[in-house]
């Protein structure tokens, strides 16, 4: 069984016998193994150097955690996380989630259970990063009518507006920057019975 795509994979364990067997299983799997580290510090900085397609990585391991490695790595360099562990309890899932591991595989892995975790992680770190792409653009959004919605400062001669940052705006430049407004321009009856005078 083997996976054809080209999904690269750092492997992070400090048993150098499971490490290899790791990474002979994701060899097996058709996966692009494009480093190895003994621990979680020396996992974040791999991170940001090769940055693989997804980490699979120990949960405990000297000087940093898998889960404070996942923690840091989901902080500065967004990667999928599979977290491999001896046990499986309800506060390791709690735990794996909130540091933002998209899935955790019992220790011995199978091939099977490698490569699903492998791909759950892959697809629920895409979904959350739409989902944190769909929450900017709601915050801008609101950020948006929280702008429309206060008083805004008109001048009574010429009717520009006058913006957060101090210059004054023409009016339909303000509002086509700050929603989905668009203007077109015409006569209102007053004026076209003033034009006609």
């Amino acid at each position: 069984m083997t996976n054809n795509n080209s999904t690269s994979v750092l492997v992070v364990e400090d048993d150098h016998l499971v490490c290899e067997m790791v990474i002979g299983i994701l060899g097996e799997l058709g996966y692009d193994i494009v480093g190895e580290a003994a621990d979680g510090h020396n996992a974040v900085e791999m991170v940001r150097l090769l940055k693989p397609d997804v980490v699979v990585m120990d949960i405990k391991m000297p000087r940093m955690t898998g889960i404070e490695a996942a923690i840091l790595i989901q902080r500065h360099f967004p990667t999928p996380v599979v977290i491999l562990s001896a046990y499986e309890t309800q506060d390791l899932t709690k735990r794996t989630s909130e540091a933002g591991v998209g899935a955790y595989v019992v220790k011995p892995p199978k091939a099977n259970d490698l490569m699903r975790a492998i791909e759950i992680s892959i697809a629920r770190f895409a979904d959350m990063s739409r989902l944190r792409k769909q929450n900017k653009e709601l915050q801008e959004a609101l950020e948006t009518v929280k702008q429309l919605t206060r008083l805004l400062p008109i001048c009574t001669n010429c009717k520009k507006i006058k913006g957060n940052d101090g210059c004054w705006h023409v009016l339909e430049t303000y509002l086509q920057d700050r929603s989905e407004t668009t203007f077109t321009h015409g006569l209102c009856p007053e004026c076209i019975e003033g034009e006609n005078q």
